[in-house]
């Protein structure tokens, strides 16, 4: 039996905790759906494989009865500091890479989470890019403005995220200045009406995607795409990383490493193809571990292990707002991948010592090479 608790962690890709004074304005059971309309938080999500499961082991950390109620309690009587000791302490991680552009007046500080693991940040280019267009009075004060931004980056910052594919898809086309200009006013006039301003324009979008490429490419850095599901913000069509193959295949971005989100799933094939045929393109199984079933969290694994080197398969858990998570993650994450090497093993593709080396490289190992953590 192939033992992987004790192996560590780099949690490749996660997000920050939710304020706990904020919990009050939060439905728990929403952490664990990507859905957010009300009868999907309020009661389909609770009928889920992922959200029984759950209850069961959070039940077992928190020390309370499977259900939401004793959990919720639970959490309640525990208090926010010790429910998230529990959960970091069991999850047991090397690192953490925190995109803290999600909800980031809601969540916690990067620099709070350091005390669980040494912790580093991506920098959400289009947070960045919609506070700019915010700031920025004219379209050459916001590109000057934009490409500082991707250059003067503090030591703690390890690569760029991007999520076009939430704002228009996947196939990014070479931007026309032109083109991006007229974007960022439309969005400008916004702003200076008091709107709330979202990146959502092609032309705009491209242009941004393309020179946080441009910037990659010089670093040499890893650049997090979202790919495969998320919330119905998301249209899924567009979230198929093959969209990417004309990026992946220009000369200029040869030396930037293309991380595809989330096991891109329900396309978890296709990224495993792309990681198989490109050297500069990594899958990553988050995500999809843990909010899939058994067999599908299963399915994920295997589907990368079919074609995809094992020194190009990063783990990360997605988490976000709520500890559980992370714990949830972690557990599964192990827990997987030790089954689906001991397949291997059984049916011959890898021997124990082979098997064992994998699980090194897909938990920690590849994250740590890739991000140069030290």
């Amino acid at each position: 039996m192939l033992d992987l608790s004790a192996v560590p962690i780099v949690d490749q890709h996660a997000h920050n905790l939710l304020r706990p004074e904020r919990a009050g304005a939060f439905a728990y059971p929403s952490a664990f759906t990507e859905g957010y309309a009300a009868e999907v938080v309020t009661r389909h999500v609770q009928e889920t494989l992922f959200f029984r499961r759950s209850m069961r082991e959070i039940a077992e950390l928190l020390g309370c009865a499977p259900d939401l109620g004793s959990v919720l309690a639970a959490r309640e009587r525990l208090g926010f500091e010790e429910v998230a000791r529990r959960c970091f302490e069991a999850a047991a991680f090397q690192a953490l890479l925190l995109d803290d552009g999600f909800m980031p007046d809601e969540v916690l500080p990067t620099a709070w989470h350091r005390r669980f693991a040494p912790t580093y940040r991506l920098l959400r280019v289009e947070f960045v890019a919609e506070r700019l267009i915010v700031e920025s009075p004219s379209w050459p004060a916001f590109e000057e403005a934009f490409r500082a931004a991707l250059e003067t980056l503090g030591p703690d910052v390890v690569g760029f995220k991007i999520i076009v594919a939430y704002r228009t898809g996947l196939a990014v086309e070479a931007p026309e200045e032109e083109g991006a200009r007229a974007a960022f006013e439309i969005l400008r006039r916004r702003a200076a009406a008091g709107e709330r301003v979202r990146l959502a324009l092609k032309p705009l979008n491209d242009w941004v995607v393309w020179r946080t490429l441009e910037a990659a490419a010089r670093r040499g850095w890893p650049v997090q795409f979202h790919t495969g599901f998320g919330d119905p913000d998301l249209d899924l069509r567009w979230a198929n990383p093959l969209h990417l193959r004309p990026l992946l295949e220009h000369p200029a971005f040869r030396r930037v490493p293309f991380v595809l989100l989330h096991a891109s799933y329900p396309y978890t094939r296709e990224a495993a193809y792309l990681s198989a045929v490109y050297p500069h393109v990594y899958g990553d199984l988050g995500l999809a571990i843990p909010f899939l079933s058994q067999s599908g969290m299963r399915f994920v694994v295997r589907a990368f292990l079919e074609l995809a080197p094992l020194s190009k398969i990063l783990f990360s858990t997605d988490a976000h707002l709520i500890p559980e998570l992370f714990y949830l993650g972690a557990r599964w994450g192990r827990r997987i991948l030790a089954q689906v090497l001991e397949e291997t093993v059984r049916e011959g593709d890898l021997t124990v010592a082979e098997a064992e080396a994998a699980a090194h490289a897909i938990l920690h190992e590849n994250a740590r090479r890739l991000y140069a953590l030290p």
